[in-house]
């Protein structure tokens, strides 16, 4: 492969518009790893990128950082990587010296680097590199695309592993797209025995219940509070999980959890939304946020889906890269039955 501009990657231009653009081939310098894209995942985040929205991602853009592929070259000090190694990367990487990375909080850095910046080139990419340390092996029976799956999978067990109470006996999850289903998957490994999910998507609901959710309500013609207290006995559930972006979806979450329960945030909110701080206060509950993850959380998803973990039904479409834009646009619009849209960069340019 010559240096050069020689690599397509798909670019958001401006707002709601994508270019497949030649860039330039990343450096693999003696610590780093260049893979071959093969399969990338369309994730919210991407969305906000797309729309204009997210926090700190500019236009232009490349997009993504949920990936799997094969090892292609390797640094000069590179020793638990091979060429030929099919992997997918824990795509972050912390400044190595603020107090949330001495405490491996890399999540919480202030400076970290991310996929899709000026620094780091995002994973709708021909090629994609990273540092060793945050490559991760696949099993040879795991299909590329289901590896993509890693990193939201690490998102819901972070989500999982933030609560704190001992307590899971029930865990409502409102929101089920992607990353309210993974969390239900991390919730279910984890022991919680009964889940509840909520979403206005009836594709969604369906999912979750053959995922093991064991109540599904849907907010648009449901009394989501009414149900839920009734499927506890009046109490409501030990945890509430915010896994989407309704108005006053914070408030369903507090008047659904019992005492003493706690309320988390995982969805990325970008706008401001009312939240009535007295029942928080009447019933003592703990609300927490949780961003992206841990590297114990990501090694927790590698090893589940290494092991076994079968995430097949969560991939509802596959797009070349050259349709990118419509990948987008399929998660963003919901006129069809959508989880995961995956993009095949190896086939698709």
């Amino acid at each position: 492969m010559k240096r050069g501009i020689d690599l397509k990657a798909a670019v958001v231009v401006e707002k709601e518009t994508v270019e497949i653009q030649d860039v330039d081939k990343p450096a693999v310098h003696d610590h780093d790893v260049l893979i071959k894209v093969k399969t990338v995942g369309v994730c919210g985040s991407d969305l906000h990128l797309f729309k204009g929205t997210h926090a700190f991602r500019k236009l232009p853009a490349v997009l993504g950082h949920e990936v799997a592929g094969e090892v292609v070259e390797i640094g000069n000090k590179v020793t638990s990587v091979q060429v030929g190694d099919r992997v997918t990367v824990e795509p972050h990487v912390g400044c190595g010296v603020c107090e949330y990375c001495d405490n491996d909080l890399i999540n919480l850095c202030l400076y970290k680097n991310v996929p899709g910046t000026p620094e780091w080139i995002g994973t709708f990419s021909e090629y994609f590199n990273a540092p060793e340390h945050m490559v991760y092996k696949l099993a040879d029976d795991v299909p590329y695309e289901i590896g993509t799956l890693i990193e939201p999978l690490a998102v819901g067990i972070h989500v999982i592993n933030r609560i704190s109470t001992t307590r899971k006996d029930s865990i409502a999850i409102l929101g089920s797209g992607t990353i309210g289903l993974l969390t239900l998957v991390a919730a279910r490994e984890a022991g919680f025995k009964k889940i509840i999910c909520t979403d206005t998507q009836p594709f969604n609901l369906q999912m979750a219940k053959k995922q093991g959710a064991a109540l599904t309500l849907n907010p648009l013609s449901d009394n989501v509070e009414e149900q839920v207290l009734s499927f506890t006995d009046g109490e409501g559930v030990d945890v509430a999980i915010v896994a989407a972006d309704a108005p006053m979806i914070v408030d369903q979450a507090a008047a659904i959890t019992k005492k003493r329960g706690e309320v988390g945030i995982v969805s990325m909110i970008t706008e401001r939304i009312p939240v009535d701080t007295y029942r928080f206060v009447f019933k003592e509950l703990h609300l927490f946020g949780a961003m992206t993850y841990e590297s114990v959380d990501f090694e927790k998803a590698a090893d589940l889906i290494n092991n076994g973990l079968d995430l097949t039904d969560f991939i509802t479409q596959r797009l070349p890269l050259r349709e990118t834009q419509k990948a987008l646009e399929v998660l963003s619009e919901k006129k069809e039955d959508v989880v995961k849209v995956i993009v095949d960069v190896e086939n698709g340019t």
